[in-house]
């Protein structure tokens, strides 16, 4: 349990919820390993209430597992997982960014332009760290953003943080990230010139590479 994130004092269930969910898709915690209630008081400094409010509703996400009368642990990783997550990305997130490219509007257009230069930028000034991965994020959340369902949305950023698991176990091999990068703003070129069926091909390969990245980390840790 090294190289938590810190938490302010007194810290509340929601705060401790977004901080735990960060620790668990950084993978901060090994997988399969069982979270001591008492060191988690001690090293978030928080209260116990707070504390198993977040660790439930964590559990009912999917980046706990809770066993009766045994508290909760980290879920283990497995390839037929991964594969599984994978497929419904391909089909949840490629219809997402389907509907966005048929339905997004000159707002969306400028929050994209802005998500990608922000995103580019990064690439340049900053390693892949935590800073990389929230720019990248809302790069991710900005292209599905007008797709018109809330919970197409809940369900693709669900499956974005158990794909994560997986692909933050290592550094992507230089030539794979950079391929992935300029992915990114070949993205939001076929998102503006509102070719939806090209955008839709595009992401499944984006999504594709991102899995044989996350497979080839995931292998190298079995």
């Amino acid at each position: 349990m090294d190289n938590v994130s810190e938490m302010p004092s007194g810290a509340s269930s929601s705060r401790i919820y977004e901080t735990l969910r960060k620790d668990l898709v950084r993978g901060r915690f090994v997988a399969g390993e069982k979270l001591a209630i008492n060191a988690l008081k001690a090293h978030y400094d928080v209260g116990l209430s707070p504390l198993r409010e977040a660790l439930n509703k964590l559990a009912a996400y999917g980046l706990l597992v809770q066993e009766n009368q045994r508290g909760f642990s980290v879920p283990r990783l497995s390839r037929e997982e991964l594969e599984d997550i994978a497929h419904l990305r391909l089909e949840l997130e490629g219809m997402a960014f389907e509907r966005a490219v048929e339905r997004g509007d000159d707002r969306w257009e400028a929050s994209l332009l802005a998500a990608a230069h922000r995103l580019k930028r990064a690439d340049k000034t900053v390693d892949k760290g935590d800073v990389w991965e929230q720019l990248h994020t809302q790069f991710h959340r900005t292209l599905v953003a007008p797709c018109g369902s809330v919970w197409l949305i809940r369900f693709i950023e669900q499956l974005h943080d158990q794909f994560d698991r997986y692909r933050r176990l290592g550094p992507n091999p230089p030539l794979i990230r950079q391929a992935l990068d300029d992915q990114h703003h070949e993205l939001v070129e076929l998102a503006l010139k509102r070719d939806a069926q090209a955008a839709r091909a595009l992401m499944d390969d984006h999504i594709q590479k991102s899995f044989e990245v996350a497979l080839a980390h995931y292998q190298q840790h079995t």
